[in-house]
């Protein structure tokens, strides 16, 4: 390589104190985000699960403000008590999903559950309820209106599934990153196409399991869920650049799942998670299957569209970043350089890759390095190897030039990178350029005629 390329090499940075303090910080402060993270959500939302204003409906005004005085009395801010006419409409409530439980006084009081909204529900409902009846001394009876599969003991196998079907598609958003020969147009298809197979498998290995009942409902939930956790993680991406993995796990895992209603039903959780319960798509999704599973559809509506609408302002984020993009050449052209952006190479890695050469074609990733490989006499050298470097010597990616001699690569780091020219015959040419964000590199070469090796005289 020519002299040029060694006066550029990269010096080793002088250690010290604050070298090694801020080594430390950059590695520490995801692992430190996400311990504080468990901390404040998983411990505080499911230490103690107990009612939270839990909707329950009483047969009867007289009956119902007697059981509301009990309950405020043993259970202050647990429950709220509406009354309804008689115990077919006490029933429906829990049946429409507006109640937890329906509760019928008399000598045999009856209590409405349903166990597809969680068995830790149920059980605190019971309780609090047999206690009721003891206080008035009557024999409480349980009536289950919504009985879960026999596999799914618990009520909480759709917690699991969904968590299945949500946590990869934050994964599948981080890897599609990293597709380099993706456009936003491909990996929007890529993340319909892997959300559709997951919900398939999903719901074949739940119904073969007997873990879900033999219903197809569950695919389009299971469909809306990972396609609303990809897109939005996509669309947050460009946006949140570096600290892109602490927010996508701090939304999709530190707080989606504690408020998914898998240990405790959402009116178990203290208020704020209810709220968070109500917005995040893992929570929606369980809403959503418990619903479309066990309760003939009662109250699917609500959840569907908070699932659509995570995927809709992923959409709007990912045309306003294409919008950037497409709007960073005249900021350029103006003197407007943005800074370039701050290298994450834990979630998106550049990926060198070879390109066809050709104009930039719509749906195709741009090239950061082009060029033309001539000889002395201006004509075009086919079959040329153009091999990139780091700075320190790594290998990047190799390419060969075409009939008109050109090449092109994309996937490129930023910074100083090495381009090795090379073909049969002709002399090898180095070249060093920077590439910035934004730019594309121009690297074009003129190679000359090997010189034949001097024959050794004889002896």
């Amino acid at each position: 390589m020519s002299s040029n390329v060694g006066q550029h090499e990269d010096r080793p940075a002088r250690r010290g104190p604050r070298a090694g303090a801020r080594t430390l910080a950059e590695a520490a402060w995801f692992p430190a985000v996400l311990f504080l993270g468990f901390l404040t959500c998983f411990a505080p939302a499911l230490h103690a699960p107990e009612p939270h204003h839990a909707p329950v409906v009483v047969a009867g005004a007289d009956a119902a403000r007697e059981v509301d005085a009990l309950l405020e009395k043993s259970r202050p801010g647990a429950y709220d008590v509406t009354a309804v006419p008689d115990a077919a409409h006490a029933r429906q409530a829990v049946r429409d999903r507006t109640a937890v439980a329906g509760f019928v006084s008399g000598e045999r009081a009856v209590l409405f559950v349903a166990k597809a909204n969680g068995a830790s529900l149920e059980q605190a409902l019971t309780t609090t309820f047999t206690d009721v009846t003891a206080e008035r001394s009557q024999h409480l009876s349980v009536d289950d209106v919504a009985p879960t599969v026999a596999a799914d003991r618990m009520g909480t196998t759709v917690v699991y599934f969904a968590i299945a079907w949500s946590v990869p598609g934050y994964i599948l958003a981080t890897t599609l990153l990293r597709a380099v020969t993706f456009d936003r147009r491909r990996r929007f298809l890529a993340i319909l196409a892997v959300s559709a197979v997951f919900a398939l498998v999903g719901y074949g290995v739940g119904v073969g399991l007997g873990y879900l009942p033999h219903d197809p409902a569950t695919l389009p939930v299971a469909f809306l869920l990972t396609t609303a956790v990809a897109t939005s993680a996509s669309g947050i991406a460009p946006f949140t650049r570096q600290f892109f993995p602490a927010v996508g796990m701090t939304l999709f895992i530190v707080l989606s799942i504690p408020t998914s209603g898998g240990v405790a039903p959402p009116v178990m959780l203290p208020p704020f998670f209810q709220y968070v319960h109500a917005v995040m798509p893992l929570g929606n999704a369980v809403d959503a299957l418990r619903s479309a599973l066990y309760f003939d559809g009662a109250g699917l509506l609500r959840p569907l569209l908070v699932l659509c609408a995570w995927i809709a302002a992923g959409g709007a984020l990912l045309g306003l970043d294409a919008r950037l993009h497409r709007l960073r050449p005249l900021r350029e052209a103006e003197g407007d350089v943005p800074e370039p952006p701050v290298d994450d190479p834990a979630v998106e890695s550049p990926v060198p890759t070879p390109l066809p050469v050709h104009p930039h074609h719509f749906g195709e990733p741009a090239p950061d390095l082009v060029g033309t490989v001539l000889d002395a006499g201006g004509r075009p050298v086919r079959y040329a190897t153009a091999a990139v470097l780091s700075p320190g010597g790594r290998h990047l990616v190799s390419t060969s030039t075409d009939a008109h001699g050109a090449y092109a690569v994309t996937g490129l780091p930023e910074g100083w990178l090495d381009i090795l020219v090379t073909a049969p015959g002709q002399e090898p040419v180095a070249l060093r350029h920077r590439l910035r964000a934004g730019e594309v590199i121009r690297a074009d070469a003129t190679m000359t005629t090997r010189a034949p090796t001097p024959t050794e005289p004889t002896a």
